[in-house]
């Protein structure tokens, strides 16, 4: 073929995935414009998106920052509430006070101190989070992440963001079609058609007819219908590390329009899984996520319905809900041709840590980045795709499981099969023994965009009880002052933030009446 410039992307498939990816690649290729790059994006008007993933990373903000979305706008009509982290309860011993949080701010002073070993004197009196950071005290009080005077997309406190993801769809689809020139094409798919040297050139629909693309992008979720169906590129499953293969999902009504919204997302450990629980401003999303091979669909129900019955006795056992299948794995490469996988086509792990939005917003980046300005040098950006997100795939799977090895929970057969060396990644073997010694710090990984930093991986080990060896040849008596000195910032700035910061209900209802400032 002759070489041919990128001109026309087409995305197959909607949801947060196609729509997040044709905003990102619309804004920056100037999409609305003639000279711009066209974005095509053909939706089934018969498919429903999975519609389970409501949690963001800190990233998102960014995201629909480049996009030029309002986060008025954004907060008005997607439900959407603040986040600032996770809380882990029943991950370690499964006793009732057993919880400790993974916030999103880094521990105070990190990036001139390691204050593992100065808090490790003290670990009896002071949970590790609460001794560097002050967002596991704004979390217990639900409080948000700024004030009302804030303008938009900045904070006191780093933030994501909880969101109802049919809402969120329809909202970036209004914009990417209105502001942004994407061109909407309701229709099935019905073919998919090659050039002589395997390329896509087009997929045939069933009102349109033959639809062309450059490039094209599978955004059609677990059905992979270019990168799995047409393409057959194999999937590599994770199942023998992640165990959890099905959800159970139900939306729960507050009980007034005013109760509390909880900033952050509570992940409670079961018998052979967990349960999330996510607040949002119109109600909570809770799911329970297990392994099918050490507990019956219909006990995990129980188990979620126990769950609901601690805070709405009164509807616990009439709220409906729906069962996902979950295939926890990723496709061996991400993009072969002209044909990229984004979201679910490329592969899903569990809704732990939510990994998999984050994964859609580093995709379309990376992606719109680093556009092939013509075919023939397209292979050699697939290549670094391929090499990039498996590896990104790798550390989010050793992160995932990081949660389940460091349990102390022997009570049922899951935590149990959890732990088996068998089931654990070995580049995260190695890591845990370097560990024994030395804890997390920033030269413990390679990359310089690393998926999770060093700080993410001391708030799991040190809030799930591990523990670091103390090397008497340190010397750590000089830097004892500064460790004191960001000791006691952070307890100053805890009270000061207490003091002055509204609640999440609160701020959300002023940002619905009066909007936030912009930037």
């Amino acid at each position: 073929m002759v070489d041919k410039s990128i001109r026309i992307i087409t995305i197959v498939g909607g949801g947060t995935a196609g729509w997040l990816t044709a905003g990102v690649i619309a804004a920056e290729h100037l999409s609305n414009s003639e000279q711009g790059i066209e974005v095509r994006l053909i939706e089934s008007p018969d498919v429903s998106p999975i519609g389970v993933g409501e949690g963001t990373w800190p990233t998102m903000r960014g995201t629909l920052k480049k996009m030029g979305i309002s986060e008025t706008d954004f907060f008005r009509e997607c439900d959407a509430s603040f986040k600032q982290g996770a809380k882990f309860a029943k991950w370690v011993t499964g006793a009732e006070n057993d919880a400790y949080y993974h916030p999103l701010v880094l521990p105070q002073g990190y990036n001139d101190i390691n204050l593992v070993p100065f808090w490790q004197q003290h670990a009896d009196k002071v949970s590790f989070a609460d001794a560097v950071s002050f967002q596991g005290y704004l979390c217990e009080r639900g409080l948000a992440p700024k004030q009302n005077t804030t303008p938009e997309y900045a904070h006191v406190a780093n933030y994501a963001y909880h969101l109802d993801a049919g809402k969120f769809s329809h909202f970036l689809q209004k914009h990417c079609t209105e502001k942004l020139g994407v061109k909407h094409i309701l229709d099935h798919v019905v073919a998919v058609n090659s050039h002589e040297n395997g390329d896509i050139a087009s997929v045939t629909t069933k009102k349109n007819g033959d639809v062309s693309g450059d490039l094209f992008i599978d955004c059609t979720g677990f059905h992979a219908l270019l990168i799995g169906k047409h393409y057959q590129v194999p999937f590599v499953s994770k199942k023998h590390i992640l165990f959890n293969d099905t959800a159970l999902a139900c939306h729960v009504p507050y009980t007034d329009e005013q109760s509390p919204i909880a900033s952050h997302t509570i992940s409670t450990g079961q018998s052979s899984g967990w349960i999330w629980d996510i607040g949002l401003p119109s109600r909570r999303g809770v799911g329970h996520v297990f392994s099918s091979k050490h507990i019956s669909v219909e006990n995990a129900e129980v188990e979620l319905r126990d769950y609901l019955r601690l805070s709405r006795a009164d509807i616990a056992d009439s709220l409906a809900i729906r069962k996902i299948d979950i295939n926890p794995g990723h496709r061996q490469v991400f993009w072969q041709n002209n044909c990229v996988a984004v979201g679910l086509a490329a592969g899903f792990l569990e809704p732990l840590e939510a990994s998999a939005l984050v994964l859609v917003e580093l995709s379309a980046a990376m992606i719109s980045e680093q556009l092939p300005v013509s075919r023939n040098v397209m292979d050699i950006v697939a290549k670094r795709f391929n090499d990039k997100f498996l590896y990104r795939w790798d550390r989010i799977i050793d992160f995932l499981k990081l949660h389940y090895v460091l349990t102390k929970r022997t009570d049922t057969a899951y935590w149990i099969d959890n732990c088996r060396e068998e089931s654990i990644p070995a580049g995260l073997q190695e890591l845990l023994t370097l560990w024994r010694y030395e804890s997390p710090w920033h030269q413990d990984f390679t990359q310089v965009d690393e998926i999770f930093p060093s700080a993410s991986y001391q708030y799991v080990l040190y809030g799930m009880g591990f523990e670091t060896h103390k090397r008497p040849t340190m010397r750590r008596s000089e830097n004892g002052p500064l460790a004191d000195m960001q000791f006691r910032k952070n307890s100053e700035l805890t009270q000061k933030l207490l003091a002055r910061l509204p609640t999440n209900r609160d701020l959300i209802n002023k940002i619905r009446q009066y909007g936030l400032q912009k930037i």
